[in-house]
């Protein structure tokens, strides 16, 4: 049997309730990491808890609204306490925000894009970092976007938000590459998850995949493949870096 390539580690994983976190916190579990599946909704994170349990694995469940500073120091020292350390984290938790002009934008839904997509990203890295380098170092992934590179019409915050965070981990990614601390962003293209399907028609879903040149969305299993690539020790030369999942939206 082949060992399993996260055994012994520690991972938080936010915004795991559904979609790409579900699909990451999954990975994780059946690769022998232990998860700390985290959300705003306890009861979603749950029941991604309980499958990778009955699938083999172990994970722990810790409620946490990332734009909160306290809540994620708190996140991150329920790891260390039930778990033993901390060794990986995927900064995932994220809103869209509202669809409006620049000009228009609602200043409410510009402040709460803000505190949960950059911000909240930002207390992640500045309590696991820390943890991290207690427990020997480990890796990190921030969940950015294709907007981490490109705009998009009617999003100014979110492609704002998106945009820093980029810069934010090559920033970290800088700083900790001598301490054993690896830091990365992923930036997925649009992908077939809870957050679309229950919100937009099958006309509109058809016309998002049209954007793309595979003429698909991605999945959730997609982007869960690279982040989890860039976790391991098989990505251990790379470092503050934004890696796409895109299928080829970005290369038009």
């Amino acid at each position: 049997m082949t060992e399993r390539i996260f055994t012994d580690k520690v991972a938080i994983v936010t915004g795991a309730g559904s979609g790409i976190g579900a699909a990451i916190a999954r990975e994780l579990g059946r690769e022998g990491a232990e998860v700390v599946v985290s959300d705003v909704e306890a009861k979603s994170s749950e029941a991604v808890a309980e499958e990778i349990r009955k699938a083999g694995g172990k994970a722990q469940v810790c409620t946490a609204d990332v734009a909160d500073a306290k809540a994620v120091e708190a996140l991150v020292d329920f790891a260390v306490r039930e778990c033993g350390g901390l060794h990986l984290a995927v900064n995932n938790a994220g809103i869209g925000g509202p669809s409006e002009k620049t000009g228009d934008y609602p200043l409410d839904g510009w402040r709460q894009v803000i505190d949960i997509n950059l911000n909240g990203v930002f207390y992640g890295l500045r309590y696991q970092i820390p943890a991290m380098l207690q427990s020997g170092g480990g890796a990190i992934v921030n969940m950015a976007s294709i907007l981490g590179s490109v705009g998009f019409a009617k999003a100014s915050a979110y492609v704002a938000a998106k945009h820093a965070l980029v810069g934010l981990t090559k920033t970290a990614g800088m700083e900790y590459a001598t301490e054993g601390v690896r830091i990365n962003a992923v930036g997925p293209a649009f992908i077939d998850t809870p957050l679309l399907s229950k919100n937009l028609d099958e006309e509109t879903l058809g016309q998002l995949a049209g954007l793309h040149p595979v003429q698909r969305l991605g999945t959730a299993e997609e982007v869960s493949a690279l982040t989890c690539f860039l976790l391991s020790e098989r990505a251990s030369f790379i470092t503050g870096s934004y890696h796409l999942v895109d299928g080829g939206y970005t290369a038009q």
